[in-house]
């Protein structure tokens, strides 16, 4: 049952209380863990169906947490990169992170995944209200290939 609940593309479930104690509702998302055999942390994506726009409430797109004793081995930067494979197939044309301003770790994991700084801003006070740096992720679709059909014999 939990491992189910960390996918959830159809927005299933209670709304979202923030912490002023205001609710909005579910967007669809899933989570993935980094494993190495054991558990190393996890990654989140989340997103508003039809659009990339995020609201106030949601500072990003995707969030992730390495546990400490495994940080500076490349799983965020590898977590990362597998996830905007998988959520290209979203449509969405880009995803926005977001990090703290001293948070050198985590600005070396965006940017290594093709992160673009796209402003400096103050989180709200319910978030902490720090300086922050707001990144953006292109995803370029793909165009489908139509499947190959063998040339016509010649005359």
């Amino acid at each position: 049952m939990f491992l189910r609940q960390q996918v959830n593309r159809s927005a299933e479930g209670p709304a979202i209380v923030l912490p002023d104690g205001s609710a909005v509702p579910r967007w669809p998302g899933y989570a993935r863990w980094m494993w190495d055999g054991e558990f190393c942390g996890s990654i989140r994506f989340r997103w508003q169906p039809a659009s990339a726009a995020l609201p106030q409430t949601c500072l990003g797109h995707i969030g992730y947490s390495v546990v400490p004793w495994k940080r500076r081995r490349g799983y965020a930067t590898r977590a990362l990169r597998m996830l905007l494979t998988e959520i290209r197939e979203e449509g969405l044309p880009y995803v926005e992170l977001t990090t703290a301003v001293d948070n050198e770790p985590s600005r070396r994991v965006i940017e290594a995944s093709g992160g673009v700084l796209v402003g400096v801003f103050n989180e709200p006070a319910e978030y902490g209200g720090k300086e922050s740096l707001r990144y953006r992720i292109a995803l370029p679709t793909e165009p489908r290939r139509e499947q190959e059909r063998p040339s016509p014999p010649s005359e």
